[in-house]
């Protein structure tokens, strides 16, 4: 929900708030959900951490499905949610990426964004 309504919202706002706004956005809602939910759902609210999680053998590949299924569904009712409520002026849908940004911002900004994200899980899901 955060990650499509910073869109939504920095579209509505004319581009004021730019891609770091985008960018750093799903980071903060990801933050909220593993610090709330974190413990419970050792934080399985995107499919790379669920890959990981697989990978390192901490869940069995039947359990794969079900997460993604889950990841998927949030993300569709979340994208609901986001284009009833908040608006969808930024015509989402289109999965193109946008040369209008340099791709140094874009990825210094997605490298900043996990590493930041990473010590969150680290201290609020992991546990020996």
């Amino acid at each position: 929900m955060f990650a499509t309504g910073s869109v939504v919202i920095d579209a509505q706002m004319h581009g004021v708030l730019g891609v770091q706004f985008i960018a750093f956005a799903p980071f903060v809602g990801v933050t909220i959900g593993v610090y709330l939910f974190g413990r419970i759902s050792m934080a399985h609210f995107n499919p790379a951490v669920t890959v990981s999680y697989l990978i390192t053998g901490h869940i069995r590949r039947i359990q794969l499905l079900y997460y993604f299924a889950a990841e998927i569904i949030g993300a569709i009712l979340a994208s609901i949610f986001i284009k009833y409520f908040i608006g969808n002026e930024a015509h989402l849908g289109a999965n193109s990426f946008n040369d209008s940004y340099p791709i140094s911002l874009v990825f210094g900004i997605e490298v900043l964004a996990s590493a930041l994200l990473m010590p969150v899980i680290l201290t609020a899901v992991y546990t020996k």
